[in-house]
């Protein structure tokens, strides 16, 4: 569920990396490449001009190829990397002001990290990898049980907190990490490609359960992905990196159906439309005088194919609740099946 509340801006965000970084600014702003940037100055260009607002509540998706610059952005919000140039602003605090307390503050209470690789403490058991965000917080030893025993069994964990990492299968680690953040009841949640390890069944139970914990605690997430579904699947904000600059952002739904580029389009073009495009999305205003049905807006087109039959002469009245948004006429369902070249 979106809120109004901007959590975290980005503005001019620039990362290059070599020893005369901020020199090489001028350079990208004039409008050289990457491979130009490297070639004639030995240097890397990480970021290009970031420029994305975050809203609180939701789960803002940051997706490319490799190299694209997407865990570098990530790294940016809590300062395990500093930028070239820019601004970052979390509930209205500039974060390349804090110092070093005040950043380990910010780290500790306001923004917890689900890695890739579970980052477990081997030695220590379940529960007490669970509990390490209150540990290093200084929390007393029963506020640390309840809490940590509290979410592992909200991430389907009951009963494994005496077991050790090892003993586990990757997918169950990685419900620790998340429980793991969750413990650390911070509002901010940082999660680089936390699923991109897991087999194909285990990601979508990962997905599912991530979805189901948002529904409830309506956190920020920021989720870093190279995997379309899974970022069509998550995303109320989309943005793509290529080379280090946002190429399109925005609704997924919208960028699906607009693609900004070539680049977006060849992005999108072997998606499966039928699954991930929703009815809100190709809807239009109430015009005909019979229906023959009421839809829910966020059903998929797939599910309105199976009901209609593929008959493309059906038009359904499309609902939210008890309130009508518009109509769904089949022949605009089909047209949406159909990539749009970008043009």
């Amino acid at each position: 569920m979106s809120t109004a509340k901007t959590k975290i801006a980005i503005r001019g965000l620039y990362k290059i990396f070599g020893p005369n970084e901020r020199d090489m600014v001028a350079h990208i702003q004039g409008g050289m490449d990457k491979a130009t940037l490297l070639e004639q100055h030995r240097h890397v260009l990480g970021l290009r001009d970031i420029n994305i607002d975050m809203m609180a509540g939701d789960i803002t998706v940051i997706m490319g190829l490799s190299g694209s610059g997407k865990s570098t952005l990530i790294r940016h919000l809590n300062r395990l990397i500093d930028p070239t140039a820019g601004e970052i602003i979390v509930d209205g605090t500039d974060v390349l002001a804090l110092n070093a307390d005040a950043l380990r503050k910010m780290r500790q209470q306001h923004m917890s990290m689900v890695f890739q690789k579970f980052a477990l403490l081997p030695h220590k058991t379940v529960l007490e990898n669970a509990q390490l965000p209150l540990s290093v917080q200084g929390a007393d030893r029963a506020l640390q049980d309840e809490e940590g025993r509290k979410w592992l069994a909200r991430v389907g964990l009951d009963g494994f907190e005496g077991r050790y990492p090892a003993q586990l299968s990757g997918g169950m680690q990685q419900r620790v990490g998340i429980a793991r953040a969750l413990t650390a009841n911070t509002d901010i949640m940082l999660m680089d490609e936390a699923f991109s390890a897991l087999d194909p069944l285990i990601r979508t139970d990962m997905q599912n359960l991530l979805l189901e914990l948002q529904k409830e605690l309506q956190k920020t997430i920021i989720f870093i992905t190279h995997d379309l579904d899974e970022a069509l699947k998550l995303a109320d904000h989309l943005v793509i990196l290529k080379d280090g600059a946002v190429v399109q952002q925005g609704d997924p739904q919208a960028i699906l159906l607009a693609p900004a580029d070539p680049y977006i389009e060849d992005f999108v073009s072997d998606i499966n439309r039928a699954r991930v495009l929703k009815v809100r999305s190709v809807m239009q205003p109430i015009s005909a005088e019979r229906f023959d049905g009421d839809v829910a807006a966020n059903s998929n087109l797939e599910d309105m194919i199976a009901l209609s039959g593929g008959d493309t002469r059906h038009v359904y009245r499309v609902m939210d609740g008890d309130a009508v948004l518009g109509q769904l006429d089949m022949k605009d369902l089909v047209k949406a099946l159909v990539p749009r070249v970008a043009g």
